[in-house]
């Protein structure tokens, strides 16, 4: 491979990773489980700060358990560096992380987290970028009543039938 190719698989392995950022936000804010599973190789671990330490099947089955509790999710991916090594790379993502939580009697809480993954990836044998390791530090958490309105837990979400193509779909990537 020329220099200029190494470049070049480089720009496309960090775009991959990048996509695989943002399609892990997509997951988990539209609470689509296989799409998230398809995200992680088969023996990744997860540790999201105190809330969860474990292999990825388990913590599909924590986001799980949360996602009736949430009328709102969104991550908002910022920052993203990458440092590729032929099949492993590794990360830092910066996302601004805002859920409604239900809070009982009809209350909700506005719930804001600033969130860093600092991540280990693998290039998997049908050529897909995937998490290995997610370590997650929460540099940021607000916490207040919400009073204002929109989507919130809308179903289905209109981006499916808007956006008709295979990157949008719901379920595991094709």
């Amino acid at each position: 491979m020329t220099l200029d190719e190494a470049a070049l698989q480089t720009l496309l392995d960090k775009d991959a990773i990048r996509e695989l950022a943002m399609l892990y936000s997509r997951a988990i804010d539209r609470k689509d489980s296989a799409l998230l599973r398809d995200l992680y190789t088969e023996d990744a671990t997860d540790t999201h700060g105190t809330d969860f330490d474990g292999t990825v099947s388990d913590f599909v089955a924590f986001i799980e358990s949360t996602a009736p509790y949430m009328t709102y999710s969104g991550h908002h991916v910022c920052n993203h560096l990458i440092e590729v090594s032929g099949d492993t790379a590794t990360g830092e993502v910066y996302v601004l992380a805002v859920h409604c939580l239900e809070a009982g009697e009809g209350k909700q809480v506005e719930d804001w987290h600033v969130v860093r993954y600092m991540d280990n990836y693998s290039r998997c044998a049908d050529g897909k970028w995937r998490f290995a390791k997610r370590f997650v530090t929460y540099d940021m958490v607000i916490a207040r009543p919400f009073e204002g309105e929109g989507l919130l837990g809308a179903a289905p979400d209109p981006s499916y039938r808007e956006l008709a193509s295979r990157l949008f779909a719901q379920g595991a990537r094709g």
